[in-house]
């Protein structure tokens, strides 16, 4: 796989890099993870950089954006019907701060329609395939922002992950994902899907590109004021004998005998390494999903009211009324799973509902994000799985929402406490397909997370 480092190293010419990743998109262009391409302004500034024009860090290194990041060059689609001809007016900061240090986005990433799913087959456009087994899902919801990383099309590739859609795809395709701690990157210029826990992070090959990535993009933006000053200082340095929980309910008989023997080696090559790791508890991961899925759809019917076919966006056609205007746009618009959402939402919050499950799944998130701290206070890193199981099949999961959800239920709890968390190749099954570990830290401890990660990759 070619890292940012090799990929510059490889020519002399921005030109000649962004044209092989427009042929090798080509070549898999039957794994539908690019909805579009931005080639004209992709070549001019790769040209801008051979004149020597832009400069950085990330001179003529191509990337991919998931398509609810708003970018020149290709329409925002964020997957769904509802905005499959908007054109963006700005950029997304993120997209800005890569350019600025030369890097070129050459397309637009499919995903599960705004970012609802965990598994790409949620998008108006198709699914996305994964990458090693076109049989499976490449999960979701930055499902094609995995996928074009782990074909190296691109040596990096941008997502979201609200309750693990960057991890998880991470995991399915065999290459790092990474969720920052929350407010680490400016959400200026993305599709909002839960503002509470949605997160800007990136794909790579190595945690050494990763963190470079995450290193340009993060910082305070006066357009987002949960944005965190800029904390983020990558380093290899790795403190010696770290102590490490392993969250023993993520090690139970529902998850995969064979991610639980990959977690097995990993935590050898931890030991090996020359730190201590402990079984410990978190009784709260199992009820997390059912926080998220009161928390997250409450956010969902708020975030998606401003699609109604009268601003901008799709618009229905042939109706008489306001009200028919509004409710045959979002019907014709949404998919099934941003429907579902809605729904779930606009009940949790409805009167007489509220107080029963809004608030009280707030105040479990209060106690959830307290058992992390508690944790914290004797381990520097906690350690599980990425998914119960490694990347399902196509139509498996489909018609049984709960069962969809249930892939999450690993990912979910670092998001609703805000928490950085990373996933890692931890190896494959006999299958050969991809299985990841999930590193999980205190708030602030992105870099070091991807610093001991790193120090294990030559061992993967």
């Amino acid at each position: 796989m070619t890292t940012i480092s090799e990929c510059i190293r490889q020519t002399s010419s921005a030109r000649a890099r962004v044209e092989a990743a427009f042929e090798k998109a080509a070549a898999h262009e039957h794994y539908h993870a690019l909805l579009s391409l931005t080639k004209e302004r992709a070549l001019e500034r790769a040209d801008a950089v051979d004149r020597g024009d832009i400069t950085g860090r990330l001179a003529g290194v191509p990337f991919v954006v998931k398509d609810n990041f708003l970018a020149f060059g290709a329409p925002t689609t964020a997957a769904s019907k509802m905005l499959e001809n908007f054109t963006a007016p700005l950029q997304a900061t993120a997209v800005e701060r890569l350019e600025a240090e030369g890097a070129i986005c050459i397309g637009k990433a499919n995903l599960d329609a705004f970012a609802h799913g965990g598994s790409t087959e949620n998008s108006a456009f198709g699914p996305t395939l994964n990458a090693v087994d076109t049989t499976k899902v490449a999960g979701g919801s930055s499902g094609g922002s995995a996928v074009v990383t782990a074909l190296d099309i691109v040596s990096f590739a941008l997502g979201t992950d609200t309750g693990g859609s960057i991890r998880q795809p991470a995991s399915f395709n065999g290459v790092v994902g990474v969720k920052p701690t929350y407010g680490t990157v400016s959400r200026y210029g993305v599709v909002a899907m839960a503002s509470s826990t949605d997160t800007i992070g990136c794909f790579a090959h190595t945690t050494a590109d990763a963190a470079l990535i995450m290193d340009i993009m993060a910082g305070q933006d006066e357009r987002d004021m949960t944005t965190l000053p800029n904390f983020f200082a990558p380093t290899t340095n790795v403190t010696a004998g770290q102590k490490i929980g392993l969250i023993r309910e993520s090690m139970s008989d529902d998850v995969d005998s064979e991610v639980r023997a990959r977690m097995n080696e990993y935590v050898a090559k931890l030991r090996a390494a020359g730190h201590t790791i402990d079984e410990v508890d978190l009784p709260m991961l199992t009820h997390s999903l059912a926080m998220y899925y009161i928390i997250v759809p409450a956010e969902v019917s708020s975030n998606l009211a401003r699609y109604d076919g009268i601003r901008y966006g799709y618009r229905a056609e042939g109706v008489q009324t306001l009200a028919e205007l509004y409710g045959k746009t979002r019907d014709q618009g949404f998919v099934t799973e941003n429907k579902r959402r809605i729904m779930i939402g606009s009940f949790v919050l409805s009167s007489g509902y509220f107080d029963a499950y809004y608030l009280q799944a707030q105040k479990a998130r209060t106690l959830l994000i307290n058992a992390y701290n508690e944790l914290f206070k004797n381990y520097d890193v906690l350690l599980s799985p990425v998914s119960p199981t490694p990347a399902f099949g196509l139509g498996e999961n489909t018609a049984d929402p709960i069962k969809m959800y249930l892939a999450d239920i690993m990912t979910v709890p670092p998001s609703l406490a805000g928490l950085p968390a990373i996933s890692v190749p931890a190896g494959v099954t006999a299958a050969g397909l991809p299985v990841g570990v999930q590193l999980i830290g205190p708030r602030k401890s992105d870099a070091a997370l991807l610093a001991l990660a790193g120090s294990l990759e030559d061992q993967a």
